[in-house]
């Protein structure tokens, strides 16, 4: 490698151990690299990023001031706070599956595991110096971007036999997919795989048969990317994306989650997994995601009041679905920690508001319904204004279980009028499930507990036609939840049998019985099951078939 790289190159070493810092720096010298920076932390990091170009930085992802190596990069590529020009490689002595995932998902130059040596840097440093100095053009282009003149540099280089031909074709194929060149895109994906069948050619095919709405032929191959440890991980992800396309939410809840079972820091996937959870009213699911949002979250460039906001709200709304006091309680005052939390992290951000609807919700779920109605009703009415979609529905929520269903309506009509007039601030998940609640508040007045005791209540007095209608919204809005799916099961039989036997609703029986027969119950419920499952053997109804 030319001596004149080594002497110029600026390289930027991101480690907090003194140790560590020191024996990259003599290593590095030793090599004949003359402009070396330091930082111990990640705001010294990009401090020194916004005011001067590197042409590598090496980071360690083990840093304890706020923000590890994993944030940094992050946001110095959401920022562009670096170029596609500067070579990054991570270094970590921690090895598990999840951050290894996590941080290959970004697409780093290299990964280097501690403890390394010399010779191990060197050849790292070297191979990605060299490359990224060959195609800086490229790359210059693709900052700028203007993917068209990439297109037209990268043709011309891959005519020329070039020694960077796989990454230049790589490099050609996002241009096409970026210039939603996509026919075209999928031509030269498939001529790329006819030739070596490269992982991320394999990628590219399947999103531009996406875009192109191929969706079979795409399912296709990602089941059989789904088998492979290398590609496992994308399949999943862009399978949880199609499915939602589909409008499948219960597959991309499935595929979503187990994406982000391997890799958990991609905040955007998190994200994701919440809203499609929420359509399919696993609201237990999504206040986990909620939360894991909020602890990866913190420090990064994903951190902001709503994310531990929103971390109360899905408690909240969890909590309102289920009939474990413990666990209430126990979601109650996590509820109070991230309200706490929120004060500390950003004392001085104007959320008093949403505290106060998040705080009106509380007294409803510990039943001081009277409490919760002065604390809503002392919020200013004037102010109509949408600051906050997530605010904004949870305000709608907490209207339509104190009783204010108009306003509570026209809250949720004013919030979907605003989502599609901004389309950047939610995307078509969260649209979907603001008008699903629109929907479901409209045509069920209580709120869920109140619905579920006023169910039982009838049944209790022997009114099953009331109590039938009123199990079956509760489990139209609390489908997860196994003590109503029971009672459901449990009022279906009896009712039919006080009407002769006519009126029978199998497919809603057998939706009850498919969460039941996956439940670990209790034993007096399981107890239950089994004498209805005795009770429609003797009625000839099968409710255990598919």
């Amino acid at each position: 490698m030319p001596t004149k790289i080594y002497s110029t190159a600026k390289i930027l070493i991101v480690e907090e151990q003194p140790l560590a810092q020191s024996y990259m720096k003599q290593s590095l010298e030793k090599l004949g690299f003359g402009q070396l920076r330091f930082a111990d932390h990640a705001n010294s990091a990009k401090e020194q990023c916004i005011n001067e170009q590197f042409d590598l930085i090496v980071c360690s992802f083990n840093l304890n001031k706020h923000q590890d190596g994993y944030q940094l990069y992050e946001e110095l590529r959401i920022k562009q706070l670096i170029k596609s020009s500067t070579g990054f490689i991570f270094i970590s002595a921690e090895t598990s599956g999840s951050l290894v995932h996590s941080v290959l998902e970004l697409q780093p130059d290299d990964f280097l595991v501690k403890p390394f040596t010399a010779q191990e840097l060197k050849i790292r440093i070297e191979r990605i110096l060299k490359r990224k100095r060959d195609l800086q053009t490229v790359y210059n282009f693709i900052d700028d971007g203007n993917d068209s003149k990439a297109l037209k540099y990268i043709s011309a280089a891959l005519n020329k036999n070039n020694n960077y031909s796989p990454i230049l074709l790589r490099l050609k194929g996002d241009a096409l997919l970026r210039l939603n060149r996509n026919q075209e895109a999928k031509d030269f994906f498939k001529s790329v795989l006819d030739i070596q069948k490269f992982a991320w050619a394999k990628v590219g095919l399947v999103e531009a048969l996406i875009e192109n709405n191929e969706h079979i032929l795409a399912q296709r191959m990602l089941k059989t990317m789904l088998e492979r440890n290398e590609t496992r991980l994308i399949a999943l992800d862009l399978l949880g994306r199609l499915e939602i396309k589909l409008n499948q939410f219960e597959l991309a809840q499935e595929f979503l989650s187990q994406a982000a079972d391997i890799a958990p820091l991609n905040i955007m996937r998190q994200k994701s997994l919440s809203n499609v959870s929420l359509i399919n009213h696993d609201y237990e699911k999504s206040y986990l995601t909620q939360k894991d949002i909020a602890s990866y979250a913190k420090y990064s460039i994903h951190d902001s009041p709503d994310i531990y906001l929103n971390a109360a709200r899905a408690g909240i709304d969890f909590a309102l679905t289920t009939d474990q006091t413990d666990q209430i309680q126990r979601i109650s005052r996590q509820t109070n920690q991230y309200i706490n939390d929120l004060k500390k992290q950003f004392p001085n951000n104007v959320n008093q508001a949403q505290i106060d609807v998040l705080n009106a919700r509380l007294h409803y779920l510990k039943d001081e319904h009277q409490k919760a109605k002065r604390l809503i009703e002392q919020l200013d009415e004037d102010d109509t204004q949408i600051r906050s979609v997530d605010g904004a529905l949870d305000k709608a929520k907490a209207f339509h279980e104190l009783g204010f269903h108009q306003k509570a309506q026209n809250l949720f009509a004013q919030i979907i009028t605003h989502c599609q007039r901004h389309p950047s601030v939610s995307d078509t998940t969260y649209l979907r499930y603001i008008q699903q609640q629109q929907s479901e508040r409209r045509d069920i007045k209580m709120g869920p507990k109140e619905l579920n005791n006023h169910a039982v209540n009838q049944f209790n007095r022997g009114q099953l036609n009331t109590a039938l209608e009123a199990f079956t919204q509760a489990f139209r809005v609390m489908p997860r939840n196994q003590s109503i799916a029971l009672n459901l099961l449990q009022c279906l039989f009896d009712s039919t049998k006080q009407q002769g036997g006519d009126s029978f609703n199998m497919g809603l029986a057998k939706k009850c019985y498919a969460l039941l027969s996956k439940a670990k119950l209790p034993a007096d419920q399981a107890q239950r099951l089994n004498k209805i499952l005795h009770k429609a053997k003797d009625m000839q109804l099968d409710i255990q078939a598919d």
